[in-house]
């Protein structure tokens, strides 16, 4: 309790689900967007880091860097090219954010297709461009959906710091409530968080069942 404030007001709750979920929502396309943004830049940058490997190193240094860049800064930085309180703001860091994470992911799931495998689809009349998408994508997807469970439950943490500038989603919450000293709004934020992070590693985990099935037997 604070300042004789309860910890819970459930009828502020009920009153408030419309904008509870409208914050939700909102929540989810400022983290995943960029986590989706990445991931399609990731592959073909994996891609060419596979083939070239010179030059992963570079790029991964560069990305290692932003992704130690503090979050609120790079957002406070970027206010007078996105403008204040707008999505841009906060999505264009998440995206170098999480592809800090999935570039790696990428050129590992494409290293680990053996070699062997390579030469055979090539035997079989596969071209490059088919055996990339019939071979080399489907064998690394355990390993890019890996990348993206990382990638989304840190997207949909660091997105909450948005608030900060004008656009943060459940991040509104936090700033309210501490602004008023008022409790309820906080833990709502925390479970909304915590709820949506849970739901996106568990759908990614539905993900790989589907598209990687075999990998529940190698993980055993």
């Amino acid at each position: 309790m604070l300042d004789g404030e309860p910890l819970i007001r459930w009828r502020w709750l009920g009153d408030h689900l419309g904008y509870l979920g409208d914050l939700t929502a909102d929540h989810a396309v400022i983290a995943l967007v960029p986590v989706l943004l990445a991931l399609l830049l990731a592959v073909p940058l994996g891609l060419a880091c596979a083939r070239f490997p010179r030059l992963y190193q570079p790029l991964a240094a560069v990305f290692n860097v932003v992704y130690a860049l503090p979050s609120l800064a790079v957002f406070v930085v970027l206010i007078p090219y996105t403008g204040l309180a707008t999505r841009e703001t906060v999505m264009v860091p998440l995206t170098c954010y999480a592809l800090a994470v999935l570039l790696p992911t990428a050129v590992d799931g494409l290293r680990a297709v053996p070699e062997p495998v390579r030469q055979a689809a090539t035997a079989m009349g596969y071209g490059p461009w088919r055996r990339l998408a019939a071979v080399e994508l489907p064998a690394s997807v355990p390993y890019l959906i890996g990348g993206l469970r990382v990638a989304a439950v840190s997207s949909i943490s660091l997105a909450a710091v948005g608030a900060l500038v004008g656009r943060g989603g459940l991040g509104y919450l936090f700033v309210d409530g501490f602004q008023r000293t008022f409790p309820t709004p906080i833990l709502a934020g925390i479970v909304l968080v915590a709820l949506l992070a849970l739901a996106a590693d568990l759908l990614l985990l539905a993900a790989r069942r589907v598209l990687a099935p075999w990998s529940r037997g190698v993980a055993r």
